[in-house]
């Protein structure tokens, strides 16, 4: 398993409408793609500025790849990303994910 972190940071005026968008337009593509384990939006209000963080877990790393093309370090961005977001960070994060059942 191989979990994806992506981090933006938005104005904090800005966050219902952004989050809003994440939940209906974000987190339903991550879940349609095959190979979608799980996906969740973190965010964290700290004054002016919202952390945004999208954590998802993926059972290979073809399933990235179908969801973020090549290359997968790449960060997959929406139409309405611009609008909102303070910086368009290049990259995300991957990790490899160690469970209960590998325990």
């Amino acid at each position: 398993m191989i979990a994806r972190r992506w981090h933006g940071r938005i104005r904090t005026a800005d966050a219902e409408a952004y989050l809003a968008l994440m939940r209906d337009v974000g987190l339903a593509d991550y879940r349609s793609t095959e190979g979608n384990l799980s996906a969740w939006c973190l965010h964290r209000a700290n004054g002016p500025v919202t952390d945004v963080e999208m954590l998802t877990l993926w059972r290979d790393w073809e399933a990235i790849e179908r969801f973020a093309g090549r290359p997968i370090d790449r960060a997959k961005y929406y139409d309405f990303d611009p609008d909102y977001l303070l910086e368009l960070e290049p990259l995300v994060t991957h990790f490899e994910v160690i469970d209960a059942e590998d325990a």
